[in-house]
């Protein structure tokens, strides 16, 4: 049987009330009858049931993690982050993968909520009404990080893809490049879709260039839809001579479907990435890319919900990280 707070208030001579001011850490407890108190947890090999805890402190110090999809590297690293500042924090996490499918992500909303979490960091595709009102009806805070909403409503931590974008076409542009593809994520997605498109656009209308359909494929992020962008590509009679990956997979594949058809990268065919994922670095050549902190997106996102979940005061719940474009062996550099 599981040992209880009555065996180890037995086992130690003193009142269940004195127990869980030990277990709570409460200071208003004698050094000796702590001591004892800790010696009977010990030996009886007691360990505090933390629903019960919670029920009693209205608290779990439980957060739930709703991510697109745990095999990402992108993803992985972002979780990370919020791992680590939970456990700064002495918060536990529910992880949940939602494919990026709405009705999913929903469901796992209100499952994660039935489980009594404190808050929820929420990482997804499009944030659409149904997502935002039910952002709004819950009971605890939910923060958003690496997806946006854009109407700010709900806080969320992010860099700015749109300008990331337009720095990145501007450059293709200034080495005099023209026919500049773009292989993006689904246009409905707020980042990998629409705010990568609009700095594409952006840069290419501000140095009097128009968008060519042509130049611009959809994937689904990962390395076989940049494989499969590259061969529709290769059959247009006017080839990019530059090529934007709305993510690091869809460019390195990008990069390998060039290759195996005979062209040189960065010779033949510049090719940029996003995100800077280790994958960058193992592809040769090296892959050039924007630098997003992953990490620092995950532990912010994190650091931000644990301030409302403690009614800590918040200054700014709409988070802009910096980024940066990291030149590799991809890109002619000179």
């Amino acid at each position: 049987m599981n040992t209880t707070i009555y065996d180890v208030a037995k086992e130690a001579g003193v009142s269940m009330a004195t127990v869980s001011r030990v277990v709570n850490g409460n200071p208003n407890v004698k050094p000796a009858t702590r001591k004892k108190v800790h010696e009977a947890i010990e030996r009886l090999g007691y360990r505090p049931n933390a629903v019960a805890r919670g029920l009693a402190s209205k608290k779990t110090t439980t957060v739930g993690v709703i991510i697109p999809d745990i095999s990402s590297i992108f993803f992985a690293e972002l979780a990370r982050g919020i791992e680590d500042i939970a456990t700064m924090y002495n918060y536990n996490i529910i992880l949940s993968n939602s494919d990026q499918n709405k009705e999913k992500e929903i469901h796992l909303l209100n499952t994660m909520l039935g489980k009594q979490v404190d808050g929820i960091v929420f990482m997804g595709g499009q944030i659409t009404e149904e997502h935002v009102e039910e952002f709004k009806r819950s009971p605890v805070p939910i923060v958003l990080a690496a997806t946006l909403e854009k109407t700010e409503e709900i806080p969320s931590v992010n860099i700015d893809y749109q300008q990331a974008a337009y720095e990145l076409v501007t450059e293709f542009i200034e080495k005099g490049h023209k026919n500049i593809g773009l292989v993006s994520g689904p246009l409905e997605d707020p980042i990998n879709g629409e705010e990568k498109f609009l700095g594409y656009r952006r840069a290419l209308e501000d140095a009097g260039l128009k968008v060519n359909e042509d130049m611009v494929a959809i994937g689904d992020y990962t390395y076989d839809s940049g494989i499969e962008a590259m061969a529709g590509f290769i059959e247009k009679d006017n080839m990019p001579t530059a090529i934007f990956g709305g993510t690091d997979e869809m460019a390195l594949g990008i990069i390998h479907g060039a290759q195996d058809n005979g062209y040189k990268v960065p010779e033949d065919l510049e090719v940029v990435g996003f995100d800077n994922t280790r994958l960058a670095t193992m592809v040769r050549p090296t892959m050039s890319t924007v630098v997003q902190p992953m990490y620092d997106i995950g532990a912010v996102a994190m650091r931000l919900l644990t301030k409302f979940m403690n009614k800590e005061t918040v200054e700014e719940q709409t988070v802009v990280l910096p980024h940066r474009i990291q030149h590799r062996d991809s890109t002619n550099n000179k």
